[in-house]
């Protein structure tokens, strides 16, 4: 598989790339922001299977690249950085980022979350026999096409976020453990993911504009709470 290292340090990325290479990918390096999306532009070669976005680049915001990434790829996206406070995680996982990995990081961890976010593709906790949407309150799922508004207005998620939110939303009120969710969502029962579901579940929060819509069991995992709205179609 292909992947695209962005990063402007030559010595990090030779010995990341030497570490990947071990893994059977092979690695493009591009030293700043626009190498990155000159490297993403249509061409003959097999498509990047995942991207690995510094945000410390020479030319322009790791950030701004990320953004830029998005809107003409699906390529997965995991932001290495040494930025590691919570606001700056969720920042990145509203400009579509699938993952987050702070600096200095094990590479072992950094293989498992590259193997997380290229496994499954396809949501996670898929729908249900039948079902194709499902309605909490004011808020809008449809299922086979991956949207989510609110209100009548859509809300743009990653795909970690639907697939997050779409499993629990298929069992409001049901209590999530945090392990099973790992396992359903990113495919792995590696503990480290842990602190990628607590970004997730509060970037879901913030961007639907709902924090009460997702509970914290304190101590086993999260539920779903279905806020009324009267006179709103209650699941299907």
């Amino acid at each position: 598989m292909r992947l695209l290292l962005v990063e402007d340090d030559d010595h990090v990325a030779a010995a990341l790339s030497a570490i990947l290479a071990r893994h059977g990918f092979k690695v493009v390096h591009a030293r700043n922001g626009e190498e990155a999306l000159q490297a993403l532009l249509p061409a003959a070669h097999e498509p990047f299977g995942v991207i690995l976005l510094d945000l410390g680049l020479p030319d322009q915001d790791g950030y701004e690249v990320c953004g830029k990434i998005r809107k003409r790829s699906s390529t997965p996206v995991i932001m290495v950085t040494a930025r590691a406070d919570v606001r700056s995680r969720i920042h990145g996982l509203n400009l579509g980022a699938d993952d987050y990995v702070v600096k200095p990081y094990d590479t072992g961890e950094l293989i498992a979350r590259i193997h997380a976010v290229i496994r499954r593709p396809a949501p996670a906790g898929g729908p249900g026999p039948g079902s194709s949407e499902l309605w909490l309150g004011p808020v809008q799922i449809e299922l086979p096409t991956r949207r989510v508004s609110v209100e009548g207005s859509e809300v743009q998620l990653t795909r970690k976020e639907f697939d997050l939110l779409a499993l629990l939303a298929q069992r409001p009120g049901v209590v999530f453990r945090r392990e099973q969710i790992i396992s359903e969502v990113w495919r792995t029962s590696w503990e480290g993911t842990g602190r990628t579901l607590e970004v997730h579940v509060a970037s879901l929060r913030s961007k639907l504009r709902m924090p009460t819509l997702i509970e914290t069991v304190r101590g086993v995992g999260y539920r779903l709470v279905a806020p009324a709205a009267p006179g709103t179609p209650q699941g299907t």
